[in-house]
């Protein structure tokens, strides 16, 4: 029988941008929610004249491109490189690779 490979543990890094990332996601979650919920419930809001004569529902739509745009950049700027540590292994156990000496 044969069994599986046990995971390699999860690092410090890795634990790091998965919970940077669920934050900035649930900051977006919230800023689109509040979006659709006043389109859906108050209409009568977002009819209303912000900027250049553009409604509500425009600059906000148009704001949520951009913050989703400053959120993937906060992402890329504050996410860890995970350092992997060499096994010597392949991924499929063919040492065919011209790093290791194999054929072209």
């Amino acid at each position: 029988m044969i069994e599986p490979s046990p995971s390699p543990p999860i690092s410090n890094e890795r634990r790091f941008n998965t919970k940077l990332g669920l934050i900035l996601f649930f900051v977006y979650l919230v800023l689109y929610l509040v979006f659709v919920l006043t389109s859906a419930l108050a209409t009568d809001v977002m009819d209303i004249t912000i900027v250049a004569g553009l409604n509500l529902a425009m600059v906000y739509g148009f704001g949520l491109i951009f913050a989703a745009l400053v959120l993937a950049l906060i992402y890329g700027l504050l996410c860890k490189t995970e350092i992997v540590q060499p096994t010597g292994e392949t991924s499929n156990g063919d040492d065919s690779s011209p790093a290791k000496g194999g054929q072209q």
